[in-house]
């Protein structure tokens, strides 16, 4: 009757076996380690610069404890462990003068921090420890709100040059062009000339949509974005501004920084670490440009040299992405991009689709006409320096949209069309909510949550000996192995463990233990009813099922809420505390049960079980 299989005891060994081997990356001592980020946006972290590392370290005599490379994308980076901070420190300035050529503007930042020695084994199987929030480490947090209003605005701009522009270009006559709120209004004079203007714009751009108003002579063409197009153009402002984000804080070295969106319109940057909040500000401000210019085609490849560049040409070195020698005169910036989005040639290869707005088209159109052929450079201004993005050739005439090829792979193609995208703030912001949290403060949270969590565990514990003996020492177990899958849980999600985050912990130790006293309290009723031990606690485990399951469920519901609407410290609460529900009823009901059936289940003649006092006369019961 009350007998588990051998499988559910496997399973629940192997439960606690996984559970125990990825919580124990927490309990690992910190060691003194460096990382690696880039310092600029167009260099990236790859498995060289953790050869470059390795390399630079064995030639200043430094011994490592490991070298690997970690994230992916934009917050990709290196890191080295040492044995000692004079190691450490040593080697952070070996690394700082072989990595970066120019060290007033340094291509790698290289950063110290502390983090756990986890063994390579338990890496190599994802156990690695939980994140810490801001309000646990300390650091700088950052609440902006995206003018979502600029954006569209110039995006309206954009599109009424755009419609200047390729009406001249299709020689379509119109009697004017104005904006109204986010409406283009083109008059026209008669039927078939609005006709004609319609079908060109209709073939530029999808995202369009067109009303046609007014009678007579007083022929109107509204053009207004679809829908779907403004939504999108806000959502992309806003992504823009977070990738912008995230390549200018790399300059300061932060460990697993945050940078989230937050509803609609509104960024989380959360730096964990920082203390100078002026600096921060500073990094996320800074603006960067765009320029395209010609390459000067009367200096021959190859024979690139300060005494051979014309007067109106400068020479772009090794470290700018060169050499090569590009013309002075600026053909357009940034300024004129509209859109920039990774696509494909005609020869399905991957390729950079631009659009420009009317000026930016007349721009490019008056500086191609002539050059095709020759090449043109890409230039990133970032701090008065200029770095070379890319240099293709010029195919044919360019107007308003047009394709940048040659790009080797699908990831060049969409890194650029990013950097294109973002070398500016796509859209103004407000830092409407700021904070700073001291490391010590950071210290104090987290021994405060230790010590909350571990008090409240042992005085449940308790209790539940005293009020259930046996059962209650049952159900301790099954607690210990609820907080064990908690945190193991945690730890593989790579979830991010703030201070509401270990309230939850502490909630959900009291809700595990609810679930304990109802399956505790139903053996009662059914001993109370004269049913001997073997099938009350059989009845006991399968009728409070229903009511753990119930209650769970609604508890459930409100915590997917808060996930859902909630931000912040908020979802970082509910994401615990969903958590915690789901091993509760893992651990309550299927631990607990194996545990009373591995003691009690094996005895055929069972007269007496040790669950307290049980009222009832005549009963024996083992106290």
């Amino acid at each position: 009757m009350n007998r588990y299989p051998v499988w559910k005891y496997v399973l629940i060994v192997v439960a606690l076996l996984l559970a125990a081997l990825y919580t124990a990356p927490n309990y690992f001592v910190e060691s003194p380690a460096l990382q690696v980020t880039t310092g600029k946006a167009t260099v990236k972290i790859s498995d060289d610069t953790a050869a470059q590392v390795e390399s630079a370290l064995k030639s200043a005599g430094i011994a490592t404890d490991g070298i690997s490379r970690d994230g992916t994308g934009s917050s990709s980076y290196v890191r080295a462990l040492f044995g000692t901070t004079d190691e450490q420190f040593k080697a952070k300035l070996a690394l700082e003068r072989a990595l970066n050529r120019d060290p007033a503007d340094p291509d790698y930042i290289v950063t110290v921090n502390l983090v756990k020695t986890v063994p390579a084994w338990m890496q190599s199987l994802g156990a690695t420890p939980m994140n810490l929030g801001l309000d646990l480490r300390g650091g700088v947090h950052f609440l902006l709100q995206v003018d979502a209003a600029a954006t569209l605005d110039t995006r309206v701009k954009g599109i009424q040059s755009t419609v200047r522009s390729q009406l001249r270009e299709k020689n379509v006559r119109h009697a004017g062009i104005e904006r109204v709120g986010n409406a283009i209004e083109i008059n026209f004079r008669d039927v078939a000339t609005r006709t004609a203007a319609r079908e060109a714009l209709a073939n530029q751009s999808a995202d369009l949509a067109f009303a046609d108003r007014g009678e007579g002579e007083d022929l109107k063409l509204v053009v207004t974005m679809k829908p779907e197009a403004l939504k999108r153009t806000v959502e992309e402002g806003v992504k823009q501004n977070i990738a912008t984000l995230s390549k200018r804080i790399n300059e300061l070295g932060v460990t697993e920084p945050i940078i989230a969106q937050q509803g609609l319109e509104r960024i989380v940057v959360q730096l964990p670490g920082v203390q100078d909040v002026a600096h921060a500000k500073d990094i996320i401000g800074r603006t960067a440009t765009l320029e395209l210019r010609m390459v000067d085609k009367s200096v021959v490849p190859g024979t690139e040299s300060a005494a051979a560049i014309p007067l109106n040409s400068e020479l772009f070195g090794p470290e700018q992405g060169g050499p090569l020698v590009v013309s002075k005169d600026v053909i357009l910036t940034g300024d004129y991009i509209s859109s920039a989005v990774a696509s494909f040639d005609q020869n399905q290869q991957p390729a950079v689709s631009l659009d420009l707005n009317g000026d930016g088209g007349r721009k490019i159109r008056l500086a191609t006409r002539d050059n095709i052929g020759q090449r043109m450079a890409i230039l990133l201004k970032e701090k008065g320096k200029y770095t070379i993005l890319s240099a293709p050739t010029i195919q044919s005439e360019l107007g308003s949209s047009f394709q940048i090829t040659n790009m080797g792979s699908a990831e060049k193609s969409t890194e650029l069309a990013l950097l294109l995208r973002s070398g500016a703030l796509s859209a103004p912001m407000e830092v409407i909510e700021e904070r700073v949290v001291g490391p010590q403060l950071g210290a104090e949270n987290i021994a405060k949550g230790l010590y909350s969590t571990v008090y409240g565990f042992i005085a449940i514990a308790i209790f539940m000996v005293l009020y259930y003996h046996l059962f209650g020492i049952f159900s301790s177990l099954a607690l210990a192995a609820n907080v064990l899958f908690l945190l193991a849980l945690l730890s593989f999600l790579g979830v991010t463990l703030t201070l509401p985050g270990i309230a939850a912990i502490a909630l959900a130790l009291g809700m595990a233990i609810d679930s304990n006293v109802l399956i505790n309290e139903r053996i009662r009723e059914e001993l109370r009813a004269g049913n001997s031990p073997q099938a009350s606690i059989a009845a006991g485990f399968d009728r409070a099922w229903a009511t753990i399951l119930d209650s769970n469920i609604t508890t459930l519901i409100v915590g997917i809420a808060l996930l859902v609407f909630g931000s912040g410290p908020v979802r970082g609460f509910a994401i615990v505390h969903c958590l915690g529900i789901l091993t509760s009823m893992f651990s309550a009901v299927f631990v607990s049960r194996g545990v009373v059936n591995l003691w009690y289940g094996r005895k055929k003649k069972l007269s007496k079980v040790s669950i307290g006092t049980v009222w009832t006369p005549g009963l024996s019961v083992e106290k």
